[in-house]
C-alpha cells in the first residue's frame, strides 16, 4: 500500500550506462500533481555481508582501500552477486537476485577472500544498501564453524588482508568509527541478535 505517496516517473536519463553502473538523471510527478526534479540515482549489482566465525569463535574480517571515502576499512568479506549477461547490476527489465543466487554468492566471497568454507550458514536479511539513491540490496549472511581449505584468489583489483579477531575488537572498530560499512554494521547487530 503506497498511502498515496508513491511518486510517477516522467522521464528518466541515463547520465552513465556501462558494464559497471548506470547513473540516471530522472523527473518525478510527486502526489500533489507537481513536477520535480533532478533525482539522481544509480543501479549497481546486489552484493553479500558475510558474517563469518571460525571454530575458535574468531570472527573473519578483512582491511581493504575504499575509494569512495580514499580510507582503508576494517569490514566483513563481501561482495557482488554475479548475473548473467554483459553489465554488473540488474536492468530495469531483469529479476533480481534470487536467495539460491545470493548464499552461492556468499560462500564463493567467503572462500575467494578469505579461503575458508563454512559448516553451518543462515541468511539474516536482505535490505535496500541505500534506498535513496540506489536500487540494489545487500544479503547479509552468517556463516559458522568457518575452516581454512585454501588460499585467497582475489580478482585483480582486490588488495585485501584477512584478520581473526573477537566480538570485543569490532565492537570497539564500531564505537571508534574504524568498521565503516553501514551494511557491514547493520549484519553485525542482526548476527549479535542471533548469537
Amino acid at each position: 500500500m503506497d498511502d498515496g505517496l508513491k511518486w510517477e516517473l516522467v522521464k528518466r536519463e541515463h547520465i552513465v550506462n556501462d558494464a559497471w553502473i548506470d547513473f540516471r538523471r530522472s523527473a518525478y510527478r510527486m502526489p500533489d500533481g507537481s513536477i520535480a526534479e533532478p533525482f539522481y540515482s544509480y543501479s549497481r549489482r546486489d552484493y553479500v555481508v558475510i558474517v563469518a566465525q571460525d571454530e575458535d569463535g574468531k570472527y573473519l574480517c578483512v582491511r581493504q582501500f575504499r575509494q569512495g571515502i580514499c580510507e582503508v576499512t576494517n569490514e566483513f568479506p563481501a561482495g557482488g552477486i554475479e548475473i548473467q549477461g554483459e553489465k554488473e547490476y540488474a536492468s530495469d527489465d531483469a529479476e533480481r537476485a534470487s536467495a539460491e543466487d545470493a548464499l552461492e554468492a556468499a560462500k564463493r566471497e567467503l572462500l575467494e577472500e578469505t579461503g575458508h568454507e563454512a559448516k553451518e550458514w543462515k541468511h539474516l536479511l536482505t535490505i535496500p544498501s541505500n534506498a535513496t539513491i540506489a536500487d540494489n540490496y545487500a544479503h547479509i549472511f552468517m556463516a559458522k564453524g568457518c575452516i581454512k581449505v585454501g588460499s585467497q584468489d582475489l580478482d585483480d583489483t582486490e588488495f585485501l588482508n584477512v584478520l581473526k579477531v573477537d566480538a570485543d575488537q569490532i565492537d570497539e572498530w564500531i564505537k571508534e568509527g574504524q568498521f565503516q560499512q553501514m551494511a557491514h554494521v547493520t549484519a553485525w547487530m542482526l548476527a549479535k541478535a542471533e548469537s
